[in-house]
């Protein structure tokens, strides 16, 4: 995918959004925050089956496994790992849950020895912003659907007062 090809999906996706856009900004090039958290995009896991499946790719200077269980009762379960130089670096629980009629994304993330980052009742919670043909944006976190077997996913990062974006690229596992 070029990177105007990118663009256009940005802006198209923007458009999309619709309503939504009123109550979200830009937070990286390929990311938006919600500006009021209590906002409810309306939204249900039928917008995102395109993710379910085996995927694989490269990310955070490694690569990366993840899997998305088919949507059953208001939720689909992912899970994440990340591999550096041969070791598993770390590995998120993903849950991806319908909630006031619209979309949240839960993540739990343990190191390598399965401890976990967060305290025992928290996770971090990506709010859904906009959600279109092919594209879904989380607050912080935003999926493009390249084509049945590709995903280009863009997150934000922090670090004190610096916020920059990483690329995921995700290829559907054969």
């Amino acid at each position: 995918m070029t990177r105007n090809t990118l663009r256009l999906m940005v802006v198209l996706s923007a458009l999309l959004l619709g309503s939504a856009a009123m109550a979200q900004s830009v937070k990286t090039e390929h990311t938006y925050k919600l500006d009021d958290p209590d906002t409810r995009v309306p939204a249900s896991l039928d917008d995102v089956a395109w993710m379910v499946g085996s995927w694989s790719g490269e990310a955070f200077g490694g690569t990366f496994e993840q899997a998305w269980n088919p949507a059953s009762v208001g939720s689909m379960v992912g899970m994440f790992k990340l591999i550096n130089d041969g070791k598993v670096n770390f590995y998120e629980l993903l849950l991806l849950v319908e909630e006031e009629g619209s979309l949240s994304l839960k993540v739990k993330h343990f190191t390598s020895e399965f401890t976990a980052w967060e305290e025992k009742a928290d996770y971090v919670h990506f709010r859904l912003v906009g959600v279109g043909s092919g594209v879904v944006h989380f607050s912080g976190l935003s999926f493009y659907q390249v084509s049945d077997d590709e995903i280009h996913a863009y997150i934000a990062m922090h670090n004190q007062d610096k916020v920059w974006e990483e690329k995921l690229v995700y290829r559907r596992s054969k």
